[in-house]
């Protein structure tokens, strides 16, 4: 087996509570907490969990794009925590990001050819005849024609602008692409069209993906495998039809459970899962999960449980095990 694209290990990203008018600050806050995780070459990842779950917090930390607290990021054996500017700017060229919002995440004061140049301009790409010339066959891969070059995002919808985005993820011919909700914020006939671009990408660059999303059709549809991760911490990690047929945590059920049902002839599932997430900055020393388990037990409340094997390739932080069924 070839070895891991990318290596997470022990991250956390932890915020200090600002000192209040009223009084001293109080407990930083916990947004990333010792995650652990690999993405292999050609791989497909999907990353759940609800909002405020820290899954965008920690794709930044991954990028560099804000700091951790401690932990270790390798991307194809190098580490990323420490790299100096220069290097960090030679690793970014083989790994890239696609935003939420394909609203805010174009410059509105250039036009789409030069959104999509800026990469190939940092990358040594000097020549504007080579650099237009490039723009245009990665316009007409992501379904636009070439002439989309010379007009400014606000004359595109959302599903275009997000294709624009995506070009020029693609743009620098990078290894991983890190996609935070990327269809989020489309129309349902349009997102069916982004993610069918985006696997068709892959396949044919042979990229690997971290696919962070809260719609888990979409997420059953797209990866390969699942983290599902509550209040900063990963609570279980599998292939996608073990945890979709099999989940082995509380939470990972609750999540499947909530998700809409559109067929007519399934039944419509209770969610479990009730109440708001405690404080990030208050968790217990136990399991984050206790106070809104409907199977808990008094040791539950004692100690975090680790990552353990419940089938092949598929762990779970949970120390009930089978018996919360």
């Amino acid at each position: 087996m070839s070895r891991d694209l990318l290596q997470v290990r022990h991250l956390s990203v932890h915020f200090a509570a600002r000192r209040s008018w009223f009084g001293p600050a109080g407990k930083s806050l916990r947004a990333v907490d010792d995650v652990s995780f690999a993405v292999s070459p050609r791989e497909i990842v999907g990353l759940v969990g609800e909002s405020g779950s820290g899954k965008s917090t920690l794709a930044r930390a991954i990028l560099r794009l804000i700091n951790a607290t401690s932990g270790s990021v390798r991307f194809d054996g190098t580490e990323l925590i420490g790299l100096n500017p220069k290097e960090l700017k030679r690793v970014r060229q083989r790994m890239q990001v696609i935003f939420q919002d394909p609203y805010a995440s174009l410059n509105p004061r250039m036009t789409a050819g030069e959104n999509i140049a800026e990469g190939l301009l940092l990358q040594g790409v000097r020549s504007r005849g080579e650099r237009s010339s490039q723009v245009a066959e990665l316009l007409e891969q992501v379904g636009l024609p070439a002439a989309a070059a010379d007009r400014y995002p606000d004359e595109f919808s959302g599903g275009q602008r997000q294709r624009i985005g995506i070009a020029r993820a693609l743009a620098v011919q990078p290894e991983l692409i890190l996609a935070d909700e990327p269809v989020s914020a489309l129309d349902m006939s349009v997102q069916a069209q982004i993610l069918n671009l985006l696997l068709d990408q892959q396949e044919q660059r042979g990229l690997a993906l971290l696919f962070i999303g809260h719609d888990l059709s979409v997420i059953r549809h797209f990866c390969d495998r699942i983290i599902v991760l509550y209040l900063g911490r990963i609570v279980e990690i599998g292939p996608t039809e073990a945890v979709f047929t099999n989940p082995r945590h509380p939470y990972s059920q609750a999540l499947i459970d909530a998700a809409p049902v559109t067929h007519p002839k399934r039944r419509l599932i209770r969610s479990s899962l009730t109440g708001d997430p405690p404080s990030q900055s208050g968790q217990s020393a136990g399991c984050a999960f206790s106070a809104r388990c409907p199977h808990v037990l008094e040791a539950c409340l004692v100690g975090v449980p680790a990552l353990r094997a419940v089938g092949p390739d598929h762990v779970a932080a949970c120390i009930r095990g089978d018996s919360w069924e």
